[in-house]
C-alpha cells in the first residue's frame, strides 16, 4: 500500500473489519447460482453487507460524537439486514451452510466492535 495521507476512519479497527466483511460477503454472494436469479435481493444483500464500512465512515467524519454514534448505530442495523439476508439465502439453498456460519461469525464479532465503540462514545 502506498505510504500517504489517511483518512481518520481507516484508522478505525471497526472500520477496517467491516471492509473485510463486506469483501468475504462479496466473494460469497458472486458464487450464486439460482434457476431464476433473484437481482434484487442479491443486490440488497450486497448494498446491506458494505454499508456498516460506509456508515462508520461516513460517521467518522462527522463533528460530533453523538452524530458518529447515530452512523453505528445504522451501521449495525445494516448488519443485521446483511445476516437476515443471508438466512433466507441459506434456508434456499443459495448460499451453503458452511459459508453461512462464517459469515455469521464475521457478523457477531463485528456487531460487538461496533457495539463497544458505541458505548466508549456514550462514555467520553
Amino acid at each position: 500500500m502506498m505510504d500517504e495521507e489517511r483518512f481518520p476512519f481507516e484508522d478505525l479497527e471497526v472500520w477496517q473489519e467491516a471492509v473485510n466483511f463486506a469483501d468475504h460477503c462479496l466473494n460469497i454472494i458472486e458464487k450464486i447460482e439460482t434457476d431464476r436469479k433473484h437481482y434484487r435481493l442479491i443486490e440488497q444483500v450486497e448494498s446491506a453487507c458494505a454499508s456498516p464500512a460506509l456508515n462508520i465512515a461516513e460517521g467518522k467524519g462527522r463533528f460530533s460524537k453523538k452524530e458518529f454514534g447515530q452512523f453505528l448505530y445504522i451501521s449495525r442495523g445494516s448488519l443485521f439486514e446483511t445476516i437476515t439476508l443471508l438466512e433466507i439465502f441459506r434456508r434456499r439453498n443459495w448460499i451453503d451452510d458452511s459459508d453461512f456460519l462464517s459469515l455469521k461469525k464475521r457478523a457477531i464479532q463485528l456487531g460487538k466492535r461496533i457495539n463497544s465503540l458505541i458505548n466508549f462514545l456514550k462514555k467520553s
